[in-house]
Formats: C-alpha cells, structure tokens, sequence
C-alpha cells in the first residue's frame, strides 16, 4: 500500500497527464510516462503511447458539456495507472520514478501548465482579490452569506 505522500504524487501525475494532452509539453510527456510505463520493453511501450493518444483524443472531442466529466474519469485513470506502477515497484525503480513525477510537476509549472488538486489553485503572475462596501471576496469560496446579523434585542443576550 502506498504512502499517503505517494498517492498525493500519482494523483497530480494523473492530472500533469491530462493537462499535458493537446498542449506544447504533450509530445515529451506522452514519451516520459510511456517510457515508465514500458519499462524497457518496446511493446509495451507501444501499447502506453496508444492509451496515451487515446487520452488526448477523449479529451479532444468531449463536448462542452462533459469536458470536466471526461477529465476528471481521465485524471483517475492515470492516477490509478500510476498508483499501480508505484506499488510494483522495488524501492529503487520508484525512487526513480517518483523523483521523475516530480521533475514533470516542475516542468508543467515552468511551461505555463497549471497543476492543482481538487479545489487547488496555481497562479503565474500576480492575483490581486479585493472587497469592499461589504462584500466578500476569495479566490475560492465556499457557502457564504452576506448581510448584516441582526441585532441583539432586549430578550437576547
């Protein structure tokens, strides 16, 4: 099993994964994570680079409607994928490959591509967020009412 830290990394290399398609980083990722996946053997590798493409594809053509269903069932997918490449791993192999999941994240940040979790955020530049005459204002929010609480009367405390 693995630890918590480690699936935290096979989840964000999941999401690298699916951010990475269709974009400039695509082509030296799709070739990174086959690479991992492959491990050595070019058949397999062939097969990684065909789930890969078949990824970007799925991407690709899912309608406005479904984009973010499709993109998260395919950041599951590869975390699942990757998980499962880090637990049949002796210690050496997935010291390699973690330290390689963490290059990627670097790499992704560097090339203007964004890597968050769920409910995460990554900014390249400056983010100014400002309330005023009483209003609320976050970069993420959850429920939140506005107005003015009512005032103690004399039968409250």
């Amino acid at each position: 099993m693995l630890s918590e830290a480690m699936t935290a990394l096979a989840a964000a290399g999941g999401t690298a994964v699916v951010q990475a398609a269709g974009t400039d980083a695509w082509a030296g990722i799709r070739q990174q994570v086959a690479r991992w996946f492959g491990r050595g053997n070019p058949q397999r590798e062939q097969v990684e680079l065909e789930r890969l493409d078949q990824t970007a594809a799925e991407l690709e053509v899912a309608r406005p409607a479904e984009a973010e269903r499709v993109r998260i069932r395919q950041e599951a997918v590869w975390q699942g994928r990757i998980e499962a490449l880090l637990e049949s791993l002796e210690d050496a192999g997935r010291a390699r490959v973690v330290a390689e999941l963490r290059t990627l994240q670097a790499q992704q940040i560097v090339h203007g591509t964004v890597l968050t979790g769920h409910s995460g955020l990554a900014v390249g530049g400056d983010v100014n967020v400002q309330a005023d005459n009483g209003s609320a204002a976050a970069v993420t929010m959850g429920d939140v009412t506005l107005g003015n609480p009512s005032r103690p009367g004399p039968h409250q405390g």
